[in-house]
């Protein structure tokens, strides 16, 4: 009895160290800008640097000595969010913010939109900026204002936060306008409202996720809103030093597989299929379920041997009680599926599921993500993606190398259920696309791939904003 004694004993106390280790991931700043120069002349590409991702980052360690961004010591950065929750944008935001505290910047934070009632998550998160010395500021009032006024740069989270600025800055809007960085996440056409962008032409520069989504834009703004874009940086975001460490680590993934698959109820030897994202119609959930059954309906139709294959939908919310989330639930009962589709609640430690599933499927709908930072994290654990042909997607996995891409809407089941089958039947093709996608984000999709475009975005809208001042 000793050695299963001793294997449990490590798992007890690996299993909260790696899933400690993962959370983080989600709290560090990371940026890789895009690798085609095919947009118009206010589209710019930061030139690939690197720099030696060895070095530790966080204040108090010299970073700001050697860091592409150490320039931003002692400056002044307001960042306002539309909102403050578990989505891509106001984490990414909250990346930024601690990146720029490790350098020794000053940075106060703006929540334009928070509940009326308590929230956990929002205590939660500000209590994390509040220790890593972000100041946490009420979005009204004359302090709002003063700070916008003096800071050396403001970062706009997402499009939805141009709200704040005639609400809350009125007559000074234009006074801070020039040094405004506008970051933009969304892809959905309902954002393209004046009363959202109007300022949008006027600020120093906008940052995309994506070419797409920036082309999008682009388009968007001239024909329907007949506005032009700013000068646009197109960004891609990447992995953290933290992440690939646990994704790199063998003994550690092992740990975090077999913890999570037993807990799930799934074999080591049986195919599972991820699904990580927030549960929403527009990130396909249904439409991943029904090419789910369809493939499992296939299999048995051409008596195919194949192991068990699983369904895992990481970002459930049941205590919300969605009509979709209903929805999705209905239909496994239905289908009688209830013993290969696990629904698990929606979190930022995504290490121990990515180390547990065996393919990871990006169903988002409409225009697609705007970047879709969960492919490449993905790809370092080694996993082919089955993604969606649309939007930041199709910069990120390369179909039939890395993985597979198929149709947005329903014209897409099929063709993923047909690609669910390939990668169950071909175990070898599977760690093929696997390994190749960890060797495209070693190449493209590392922090230390990133700092000097992030840096080169902030130098360009500092100047802009300083030769505003003097002219």
């Amino acid at each position: 009895m000793a050695k299963p004694l001793a294997a449990w004993s490590q798992k007890r106390w690996l299993f909260p160290l790696l899933v400690a280790l993962s959370l983080s991931t989600a709290l560090v700043f990371l940026l890789r800008a895009a690798f085609d120069s095919s947009c118009d002349r206010h589209t710019f590409v930061v030139p690939d640097m690197r720099f030696d991702s060895d070095r530790t980052a966080g204040a108090g360690t010299g970073l700001a000595d050697w860091n592409p961004i150490g320039f931003m010591k002692s400056k002044r950065v307001l960042l306002v969010s539309h909102e403050l929750s578990l989505s891509g944008g106001p984490l990414l935001l909250m990346e930024l913010a601690f990146l720029l505290r490790g350098v020794g910047a000053e940075v106060c934070w703006i929540t334009n939109q928070k509940p009326s009632g308590m929230d956990k998550v929002v205590d939660n998160l500000e209590h994390k900026m509040l220790g890593r010395g972000v100041q946490v500021l009420s979005a009204k009032g004359q302090e709002a204002v003063g700070t916008a006024l003096k800071a050396d740069l403001v970062v706009l989270n997402t499009a939805v936060a141009g709200k704040w600025l005639d609400a809350v800055l009125k007559e000074n809007v234009h006074q801070v306008l020039p040094k405004v960085l506008w970051w933009i996440h969304e892809m959905r056409g309902h954002y393209f409202k004046m009363d959202y962008i109007k300022h949008l032409p006027l600020v120093a520069g906008a940052m995309i996720d994506s070419h797409v989504t920036a082309e999008y834009w682009k388009n968007r703004t001239q024909e329907r809103l007949k506005i032009k874009m700013p000068d646009t940086y197109v960004v891609h975001l990447g992995n953290s030093k933290e992440l690939m460490d646990v994704a790199e680590a063998s003994v550690a993934k092992r740990v975090l597989r077999e913890h999570v698959r037993e807990s799930l109820g799934v074999q080591n030897d049986d195919i599972t299929f991820g699904l990580i994202n927030s549960v929403s119609r527009g990130k396909g959930q249904d439409l991943f379920l029904r090419a789910f059954y369809e493939s499992l309906q296939l299999i048995q139709e051409k008596k195919l041997v194949v192991p068990s294959l699983h369904a895992v939908i990481v970002g459930s919310d049941m205590t919300a009680q969605t009509k979709f989330e209903s929805e999705l639930r209905d239909f496994v009962a239905l289908k009688k599926i209830q013993n290969r589709v696990h629904f698990v609640n929606k979190t930022l430690t995504v290490a121990p599921y990515l180390a547990a599933i065996d393919v990871l499927v990006q169903n988002s709908q409409a225009r697609g993500e705007c970047f879709g930072r969960i492919s490449i994290e993905a790809m370092a654990f080694q996993l082919p993606v089955l993604g969606t042909s649309a939007g930041g997607t199709t910069e990120i996995v390369v179909n039939g190398s890395t993985g597979l891409l198929h149709p947005v809407g329903k014209e897409g089941v099929t063709p993923l259920a047909k690609n669910i089958i390939k990668l169950a039947t071909h175990v070898e093709r599977r760690l093929t696309m696997g390994k190749k996608g960890y060797e495209r984000v070693k190449v493209m999709f590392l922090e230390r791939h990133m700092a000097h475009r992030i840096a080169a975005v902030l130098k360009d809208v500092l100047q802009k904003a300083k030769n505003h001042r003097h002219s």
